[in-house]
């Protein structure tokens, strides 16, 4: 009788093998390691952001007003009725949005536009060297380092009929006006917000852009001056150009943030607004905290959410396929 013995498995007793296992471990905890660090961030951003977001969208579809404010979710659905009341431009609210809507436009414009000229000409400026120039940048950065509430708190008094420093300015020393003009109230309130919007918001311009400058290398300016380049060549062919990712990402985002400003607004006027300076974000506050019309306010906010989507979208797409293989 034959006994046929039972062979144990070969195993590979190499370096290489050895080394295999660990190097397959190795590459998932890498793989794997920026996922589990982005866990915590990505909860908060959902609870945070996206939660509410999703309740804003339910509310907008709900007939919710003061009535169902303490249980929300019993309030009638109401279906796309708050959005057709929304872009009604022929029925008051719906006209006085589109009025608002306007008003945020050019306010945006004018204020994104005047930021980054502002911003960008300090920065250029900034670039040679000369004795304060570190104390002067660092001036540079006061407005926008100030808490919100201080700063424009501190432009209220400013801009105060009787004794605010605005009207002492323009019409007791340099006798610009005829008499002390009102710039909390009527058309004026327009030029005071974008005042006020445009001395908080060009530091930042003028951080991103020095930012930026540091990156271009000096040699581009020296060759081009000794080709006989002047200052205003040199910042069209060279600045300009090499800034173009960064004032590119600058641009949106000044845009989002001024866009949805509310803040500046409500601290410089109130709760309610002049018409000049009735901007989207406190015009739905209004429509929804002292209206007591949520469901219409929501709406109007998911309209904004679409059409800051719409825009932000349209620019990206636009500016990627502007941009040269070597930019890429």
């Amino acid at each position: 009788m034959t006994t046929t013995a039972l062979k144990e498995p070969v195993r590979d007793t190499s370096p290489g093998a050895a080394r295999e296992p660990r190097r397959r471990t190795g590459w998932i905890r890498r793989v794997s390691l920026p996922y589990l660090l982005l866990l915590p961030a990505l909860f908060f951003e959902l609870l945070v952001h996206l939660v509410p977001m999703v309740i804003g969208v339910v509310m907008s579809f709900k007939e919710l007003t003061q009535f169902y404010i303490r249980d929300w979710g019993t309030a009638p659905w109401s279906g796309l009725d708050n959005y057709k009341v929304s872009v009604d431009f022929d029925a008051p609210v719906g006209k006085a949005l589109l009025h608002s809507f306007g008003v945020t436009v050019a306010f945006t414009l004018l204020s994104v536009g005047l930021c980054w000229l502002i911003g960008t000409a300090a920065a250029v400026f900034m670039q040679d060297t000369f004795r304060g120039r570190g104390l002067l940048r660092a001036l540079f950065l006061v407005p926008y380092a100030l808490p919100v509430y201080a700063a424009v708190i501190t432009w209220v008094f400013m801009f105060q009929h009787d004794n605010g420093l605005v009207n002492h300015v323009l019409h007791d020393q340099l006798h610009l006006t005829d008499k002390p003009s009102f710039w909390l109230i009527g058309d004026n309130s327009f030029y005071a917000l974008l005042t006020v919007s445009v001395w908080k918001g060009w530091p930042f311009a003028f951080l991103i852009v020095t930012a930026g400058l540091q990156n271009i290398p000096r040699e581009l300016y020296e060759a081009a001056a000794l080709d006989g380049a002047g200052m205003w060549q040199q910042i069209r062919r060279i600045t300009l150009p090499s800034l173009r990712p960064v004032n590119q990402v600058l641009v949106l985002v000044l845009f989002l943030w001024t866009f949805n400003d509310f803040n500046t607004p409500y601290v410089l006027f109130g709760k309610s607004a002049p018409e000049a300076a009735d901007l989207i974000s406190v015009h739905i506050y209004q429509s929804s905290f002292v209206t007591w019309n949520f469901g219409t306010g929501s709406a109007m906010s998911v309209l904004l959410l679409l059409f800051l989507l719409v825009v932000t979208g349209g620019y990206l797409l636009v500016t990627s396929r502007g941009r040269r293989p070597a930019d890429v």
